[in-house]
């Protein structure tokens, strides 16, 4: 529903307006005292009524749409800081591993970073310095490729793996008596992952109630292409009276 109102949206405002132009221009064929420019000014107010409505309605979506960005820029900060502190893990420690308990840290580590690589690297995250929403069909701007990567986009990918299994767990236990900062700079990045994961999965929640409140948006470009078939009546009409 999101990628054809993004699609369509400015083809079905020139129609409606179009059509509107055509019949308005029929409509000059009648004087100015025909039923039918009583008409279509009735209908001019009714459709302005239905979208100043509309506009509220949509908003609401709008404010939604605006914790979704909130959340994609939370979410990029969590992949950020985890990058951050993996990589300065891996520095400081694994260049190479001087102990296996080390050793079974970095590995883990390595797997983690690999776990979530795939999706840091998603158009959304990219492009967030850029400000680009997956929403910009709010703006009236498309922008299909990010659209499409959400409708990808599975946080339940970051569920499958822990960050203190038996094996972690139990290095973890052995670097505290032998190195504790070691053990405590894992301990960082084990919660900047978790923190990861639970952003993640906000992520998908906005994400999926925005997808389930899309009619709105669809009500909208529905009122606006009334009013854009309308607009030209009442010009006309408009016309018409100083005419007189």
């Amino acid at each position: 529903m999101i990628l054809f109102i993004t699609h369509y949206q400015l083809h079905l405002l020139i129609l409606a307006f179009s059509l509107g132009c055509i019949g308005t221009y029929l409509l000059f064929s009648k004087p100015a005292s025909h039923r039918a420019w009583r008409v279509a000014d009735l209908v001019w107010v009714l459709l302005g009524g239905l979208g100043a409505v509309t506009a509220v309605v949509a908003g609401i979506y709008k404010s939604d749409s605006s914790r979704l960005d909130r959340q994609i820029d939370i979410a990029y900060a969590a992949v950020q800081a985890f990058d951050h502190d993996a990589a300065r893990f891996r520095l400081r420690f694994c260049d190479p591993a001087y102990d296996n308990d080390i050793a079974v840290l970095c590995d883990k580590v390595d797997f983690l970073s690999a776990s979530s690589a795939e999706n840091a690297a998603l158009p959304l995250f990219t492009a967030v310095t850029n400000r680009v929403s997956p929403l910009q069909s709010l703006n009236w701007r498309g922008s299909h490729e990010i659209t499409e990567e959400m409708d990808d986009f599975d946080a339940s990918s970051f569920l499958v793996f822990t960050t203190l299994d038996t094996e972690t767990d139990a290095a973890v236990t052995n670097m505290r008596r032998k190195v504790p900062t070691i053990a405590a700079d894992f301990l960082i990045i084990a919660r900047a992952y978790e923190d990861l994961i639970a952003q993640m999965q906000r992520l998908q929640d906005e994400w999926d109630l925005l997808k389930e409140n899309a009619y709105i948006l669809f009500l909208q470009l529905i009122a606006l292409c009334l009013i854009g078939f309308a607009a030209p009546f009442r010009l006309g009409k408009s016309i018409v009276d100083l005419r007189k």
